[in-house]
């Protein structure tokens, strides 16, 4: 690791020099995770899994917490925009640090379209519209995400504050609502498709509980990062875990198995106890938590894509911004390029919401797997954070089991990020 690289990263904890604070952090932290999942995979998890669903959300929430463990001891002692792949750079080197940051900004965002088309569904369902105006409202969500970043996080952090707190405010409405509707009955057979469809609902709700890797990418803008991130990573985990098991009780109790195949799972579960105003509420808030996550990502993307331009990943053109409580706004740019672009592939060949959601996840469990190498190296031996780096391997390695042949893309760019290091080195020589 060289001086410069430290330095960059930041070895000590940043005491004051950030502008966001504990509550924003944590609403930025619970958009981030809790997010459009709770549109959808409640839903998706019950047709994957029947009510064993529940167990798959347990099984990621445990799974979750030495993750989102380490990302915060990482984040703390190494804020940067780079996230994970300065974390990476500095544990293992500049080719898997490119790999893991080519795994996010490509792999990862394929979860903007499906983010964006959440809303998107929800909208024309609830407001009877043709099916094509889901797309024109998906694209017209990002295009506003991506216009909010451009003023920087002391903008869209307070507008942040008010999306979760509302987010919050629409799961105890679902749950209360339908939880007099749960039918014990709904919970038999209570392994409907075997064990390989819990495997399935598992990979799926990775996409529930990823985000934490998505806050490291913008701690450097934290006032304390050490003390922000970890106290913002308790709140998130206690909120998100309570509401998506929750969600997940009423979904197969109240709707069973047959219940949910609908385009908007989530307006089905609310017209049970509240059919005269539920979709409405449902669709009006289903536009905030849209905005919420692409809120929260947009910037971290952003933040990325500077810091791999600073670090000669990108080209260099792109990394204005990089610095902690600038804005990134030719990365931006970049971020605007591709998320768009996957949208019009998304929307325009009619794609199916599991096939970039497995894109997406399978990106982040690849990306969960390096960064938690990274911290068994970067840790100190024996600490608390240490211990939970070894844990979270082991658990990202069954996660990488059951992604599979979702690998695809992440090993495609690892590929890329290959050939770049031979480019590199053949120019050099020469």
């Amino acid at each position: 690791m060289t001086n410069q690289t430290a330095e960059r990263a930041g070895t000590e904890p940043v005491h004051g020099t950030g502008r966001v604070g504990l509550p924003t952090a944590s609403a930025m932290y619970i958009a981030a995770v809790l997010g459009t999942g709770i549109l959808g995979l409640p839903g998706l998890g019950v047709e994957a899994a029947g009510p064993a669903s529940i167990l798959a959300v347990f099984v990621v929430l445990v799974l979750s917490i030495p993750l989102a463990a380490t990302f915060a001891a990482l984040a703390g002692r190494y804020p940067d925009g780079g996230g994970v792949a300065t974390f990476v750079r500095l544990a293992l080197g500049e080719t898997a640090a490119r790999a893991v940051g080519y795994w996010f900004l490509f792999g990862v965002a394929f979860g903007a379209p499906v983010v964006a088309s959440l809303g998107g569904g929800y909208l024309t369902a609830v407001l009877g519209l043709d099916a094509g105006w889901s797309g024109v409202i998906a694209i017209g969500f990002l295009v506003t995400a991506l216009v909010l970043s451009l003023f920087g996080l002391k903008v869209s952090g307070g507008v942040q504050l008010a999306l979760s707190a509302l987010l919050v405010v629409l799961v105890v409405i679902v749950v209360a609502s339908a939880a007099p509707a749960v039918d014990p009955a709904n919970f038999t057979p209570f392994l409907p498709n075997g064990w390989s469809g819990v495997g399935l609902a598992i990979s799926l709700f990775v996409w529930a509980f990823a985000g934490g890797e998505a806050i490291t990418h913008i701690a450097h803008e934290f006032r304390n990062p050490r003390r922000t991130i970890l106290g913002a990573t308790i709140i998130a985990l206690a909120v998100v875990g309570a509401a998506y098991l929750a969600l997940q009780v009423v979904t197969a109790g109240a709707l069973g198995g047959a219940g949910t195949s609908g385009d908007a799972p989530l307006l089905d579960l609310v017209a049970v106890g509240l059919p005269a105003i539920g979709p409405a509420l449902v669709a009006g808030v289903a536009t905030i938590v849209v905005l919420g996550v692409l809120n929260a990502y947009m910037p971290a993307f952003a933040n990325l894509a500077a810091s791999l331009a600073r670090d000669r990943d990108l080209p260099r053109w792109f990394a204005p911004g990089a610095a902690g409580g600038a804005v990134p706004r030719r990365a931006i740019a970049l971020v605007s390029v591709i998320t768009l672009g996957y949208s019009a592939v998304f929307i325009g060949a009619g794609l199916d919401l599991e096939v970039f959601i497995l894109i997406h996840t399978s990106s982040m469990v690849a990306l969960y797997f390096a960064g938690m190498i990274a911290a068994t190296r970067l840790l100190e031996r024996w600490s608390a954070g240490w211990w939970m780096a070894v844990v979270s391997v082991v658990l990202t390695v069954g996660l990488l089991i059951l992604a599979g042949a979702n690998l695809l893309i992440p090993a495609l760019l690892t590929v890329v990020a290959v050939l770049v290091t031979v480019i590199r080195r053949i120019r050099e020589r020469s």
